[in-house]
């Protein structure tokens, strides 16, 4: 069995967007490499990562001019480079790593140089590296998340030989990760054997948002009496920090992964949260397709309500807890429609070699 994008769930818990992007089952992850970093608690992998590297570059361990990229982070954590950005995002704005005219960042004080994080002298906690990820682990939830993402932006053709060229992989793992997109019903095979995806259109989009208010309530109340309350302590804790300044749209989506993903992923009904994540898998990915476009009110009003809905589940009051997540989501398709609306060209931080846009 495969985990992915998605899912940080209960006896899987994320195989990270994500990553975070995290891990839906018969999938791959998109962030937490099926373990719960942390003592047992469902941090996301790239708070971990962060973590360490922070440890490492407050003690001097990696030395100055070292360059830290997503690839080299990825493969020190053996994880998707999804979360190994974010972490790295969030070291530049503490402004304990510096900006490199190459791709990504730079160990400040002394002229670059690049190496394997590991030979140049960081340790990774063993409880943090998952060594049975395979390469097309790896790298699933990353083109997941890349396709979902560039859904709203028109119809695209995936190449199979990019695909593999741009993550050095073989035409097999390729092959293989273009498969599982369209065994979950995220692109297709025409007769020729090209494979496509999207549009993702203003009634699909409706779809999606009323499938998530029917199902997700009730994917929470039969999660409810198996959340652990330091858990919600936890994501509580993240949500009213990000309140407190701008967020970049991953960090939106781990938001999003603690409420909708991690909290319901307790459910007993299999049935149920699989539903679920069919239309989660889509529209998560959002908050990156929607970046430019997203009001800062409406990322703080969307903070707010995760607050509410948290702390409804503390009070042991479910039933408003889930009032709360109906009305969300409900009130959160009109934003999204308006934005898809007034969408443009497609941002060029969401160009990939292996994604070309067709009419």
């Amino acid at each position: 069995m495969q985990y992915s994008f998605i899912d940080f769930f209960a006896d899987r818990v994320l195989l990270e967007l994500f990553g975070g992007y995290v891990a839906w089952e018969d999938e791959v992850d998109y962030g937490n490499n099926g373990q719960s970093a942390g003592g047992g608690r469902d941090e996301p992998i790239y708070v971990t990562i962060e973590a360490v590297l922070r440890e490492h570059l407050g003690s001097g361990k990696l030395p100055a001019g070292l360059v830290l990229g997503q690839a080299n982070v990825a493969r020190a954590f053996n994880v998707s480079r999804v979360p190994a950005g974010i972490a790295l995002s969030r070291l530049l704005d503490d402004g304990l790593v510096e900006r490199f005219e190459g791709r990504g960042y730079v160990v400040p004080g002394a002229a670059p140089f690049r190496a394997e994080l590991v030979e140049a002298g960081l340790v990774v906690p063993a409880e943090v590296v998952n060594p049975t990820a395979t390469r097309r682990d790896q790298i699933y939830s990353e083109v997941e998340h890349a396709v979902a993402a560039c859904l709203p932006y028109g119809r695209f053709m995936l190449n199979e030989t990019a695909l593999a060229q741009h993550f050095d992989v073989s035409r097999t793992i390729a092959h293989e990760v273009l498969a599982q997109l369209e065994r979950l019903g995220i692109i297709e095979q025409d007769s020729n054997n090209r494979w496509y995806a999207g549009p993702l259109s203003g009634d699909e989009l409706e779809h999606h948002f009323e499938m998530r208010w029917i199902l997700e309530p009730q994917a929470l109340r039969h999660a409810y009496p198996l959340l652990d309350e330091g858990d919600i302590r936890d994501r509580l804790s993240r949500v009213e920090a990000a309140r407190h300044h701008a967020i970049q749209p991953l960090d939106r989506e781990q938001l999003e992964a603690d409420l909708h993903v991690r909290t319901l992923a307790p459910c007993p009904n299999s049935l149920l949260l699989h539903a679920v994540q069919r239309s989660q898998r889509i529209l998560i990915a959002t908050h990156s397709a929607f970046a430019s476009y997203q009001s800062p009110d409406e990322i703080t009003l969307m903070s707010s309500e995760h607050v509410s809905i948290y702390k409804a589940l503390l009070a042991s009051d479910v039933g408003l807890a889930c009032s709360i997540l109906e009305a969300h989501l409900r009130r959160s398709l009109k934003p999204n429609l308006e934005i898809l609306r007034r969408l443009d060209a497609l941002p060029d931080a969401l160009r990939l070699p292996y994604l070309v846009q067709v009419k």
